[in-house]
């Protein structure tokens, strides 16, 4: 038998927990003997791992956000360097998560612990000082965008890549029958509403968003929730006296049934591009950080499908201009089979940019053989 290889994941969010999950489960196919612990949440433990830290508890999301709960943030960081001196384990894997990710990674290298990184923080996109932190720190970045291999082994820091994971998941996707039957839609074209996945996010963004589409009785509202804020969606729904349907943790199968949607700026957004999907990407946050990130921010989109693309394919309502009106003149645009055509075809291009199949095997050697040369 061989030796097993203890590693910390931290994977302070749901698409990293999804990600991350898939690695390890790809890599103990290569390596059954694993031994996992650390932050997640369902796809981790499904690796079996052991959770010390369930994402939901480390939800916190800009500047001033981060300032309010910054007891509760100094009290994860001692409760994970305890897990970790404990665990003594072999490698830590950190997945996206910056802002908490890059603190445990200089912490973890003057311990003299390995560390590896998978998602790499987007300092091409602003905070590039962190660049020395990822040099000096991390052993090895898995990236999942094309050109970030280039800029970060400019930097003089090992990346590879291997298509990006949600490509290769979407294309593996079969829509499951007597979806619409299941979650009581009718007939008509759905626009769905993807409010994020954050609790700030959805107060501040759903009602936007059921206002824009009040008036589009043509169309089924669908919103993509998650069961964690059933209650919120409840309560956001009543105060708005609105009527939509509220599709619970089944995303992809809503996106396949979809004609438009309105989407929250991250993760979502590169989902709903790779089902081609024509939508209006949103981000509306607290006034001091949004004005505090645009100062900081040097990339001129903030949706990965036009950073990708290196052009507006699908449109950016930021702050000030992500209101009901605006997004509702977005949404009759797209309606109009021109422009339909125009968006599907860019975002088909796109596809072909990020797929690459058997991705998380790809990956996985790749962390193998990474660790096998660092001991």
């Amino acid at each position: 038998m061989r030796a097993p290889i203890r590693i910390y994941v931290i994977a302070g969010e749901a698409s990293g927990d999804h990600h991350v999950g898939l690695l390890l489960q790809a890599l103990r196919r290569l390596h059954p003997e694993l031994e996992i612990r650390g932050w997640g949440g369902p796809a981790l433990q499904s690796a079996g791992a052991q959770l010390d830290v369930h994402y939901t508890a480390a939800n916190f999301m800009g500047f001033v956000e981060v300032v309010r709960n910054l007891p509760r943030i100094l009290g994860l960081f001692r409760k994970t360097k305890a897990a970790i001196n404990s665990f003594n384990p072999d490698l830590l894997l950190l997945v996206d998560y910056p802002g908490f990710n890059l603190r445990m990674a200089k912490w973890a290298h003057r311990r003299g612990l390995s560390v590896n990184y998978f998602i790499a923080p987007q300092v091409w996109a602003w905070k590039e000082r962190r660049v020395r932190i990822l040099r000096e720190c991390v052993q090895k970045l898995f990236v999942v965008l094309p050109f970030e291999v280039g800029f970060f082994n400019s930097h003089g820091i090992s990346a590879t890549y291997h298509g990006h994971p949600l490509a290769e998941r979407i294309h593996r996707f079969s829509a499951t029958p007597g979806f619409r039957q299941q979650w009581k839609l009718d007939k008509r074209s759905i626009i769905t509403l993807v409010p994020g996945s954050r609790t700030q996010e959805i107060r501040t963004l759903l009602p936007i968003y059921l206002r824009a589409v009040r008036d589009e009785c043509k169309y089924q509202i669908a919103i993509a929730g998650l069961r964690q804020h059933q209650s919120l969606y409840e309560s956001i729904l009543n105060e708005e006296k609105c009527t939509a349907a509220v599709v619970y943790e089944d995303m992809y199968n809503l996106l396949r049934h979809s004609r438009l949607a309105v989407v929250t700026s991250g993760t979502a957004s590169l989902e709903t591009a790779l089902f081609k999907i024509p939508m209006v990407v949103c981000y509306k946050g607290n006034f001091i950080s949004y004005h505090i990130a645009r100062h900081l921010i040097k990339v001129p989109f903030i949706s990965l499908a036009n950073l990708l693309a290196g052009n507006k394919i699908v449109e950016e309502l930021i702050q000030d201009q992500c209101h009901p009106a605006r997004i509702s003149q977005v949404l009759q645009r797209l309606k109009t089979p021109i422009e339909r055509k125009q968006i599907h075809d860019a975002l088909s291009e796109l596809d072909k940019m990020l797929y690459k199949e058997h991705c998380y095997e790809l990956l996985a050697r790749d962390f193998l053989l990474s660790f096998r040369k660092s001991v």
